[in-house]
């Protein structure tokens, strides 16, 4: 295997894709990878995980070790049965790690989230992913750091996390990180139990206010109108806003014409 490694680029980006995805949601991630690495296939396949190997992270976050040991150990966490762009995501979730790397006061990865992003969606385009599943993967990459912002949030950010398509898979992904690197779970329960508490209806409610209340209230057509819709929803998801008349009152007061 070692020696015709070099030969599985004859085989169809297609093929890959299906096998590697076998892999990752079998439940032997870990194991699998391992063994793509030892054979020498790896590189081939999955160059940007290859590029993993040996790249340390701060051990204050990361005891574990490098970026390849910590992805290795995050597959061994994820649920079972496991949804593929969950896998994929957690896969390529500091994909963008080795091209950023850099040493300061400590070890740094600026702008890693950014540069992976761009990272996974060729990884996606290559291995011929579909586009729905291209875009939850990258929005798992593109989120997956935003955990670490929860408590600070306002309400009505935090809603707005909340409502991401397939959410379920980025608080799964958020956990498999935890546990494969510091271990600390307080985060995805502080954000479970908000899923638990707030009911569907308040973390994406029906808009009080719409563009033509805007025109009737006299004001033109134009960018002003996101901003003026933003803040409005803003103050609905934060509760301050109880009924439509209450919304109109806060658009006359805070954007007069």
């Amino acid at each position: 295997m070692k020696k015709l490694a070099h030969e599985i680029v004859a085989v169809s980006r297609e093929r890959v894709r299906d096998e590697l995805t076998r892999m990752l949601t079998e439940g032997h991630g870990r194991r699998a990878f391992l063994l793509l690495d030892e054979s020498g296939l790896l590189p081939y396949v999955l160059p940007e995980v290859s590029a993993m190997k040996g790249v340390q992270q701060p051990p204050e976050f990361h005891p574990e070790g490098d970026v390849f040991v910590h992805t290795l150990l995050l597959l061994e966490n994820l649920p079972q049965p496991c949804p593929a762009t969950l896998a994929w995501g957690a896969l390529l979730h500091d994909v963008g790690k080795p091209p950023t790397f850099r040493v300061a006061e400590r070890i740094r990865f600026d702008n890693h989230v950014e540069v992976g992003v761009k990272m996974a969606e060729e990884i996606c385009r290559r291995l011929r992913f579909s586009n729905d599943d291209t875009e939850q993967i990258l929005a798992l990459v593109e989120n997956h750091m935003r955990f670490g912002h929860v408590g600070r949030m306002k309400e009505s950010t935090l809603k707005r996390f909340m409502r991401l398509p397939a959410f379920d898979e980025h608080l799964a992904l958020h956990r498999a990180d935890c546990l494969a690197s510091n271990r600390h779970l307080e985060t995805y329960e502080f954000v479970r139990k908000k899923r638990e508490e707030i009911p569907p209806e308040k973390i994406r409610p029906a808009p009080l206010v719409t563009g033509d209340d805007l025109i009737a209230a006299g004001h033109a057509p134009g960018p002003r109108f996101r901003e003026i819709l933003t803040a409005v929803e803003d103050a609905q998801l934060e509760g301050r806003l109880p009924s439509r008349d209450a919304a109109l009152e806060f658009v006359r007061h805070e954007f007069p014409v």
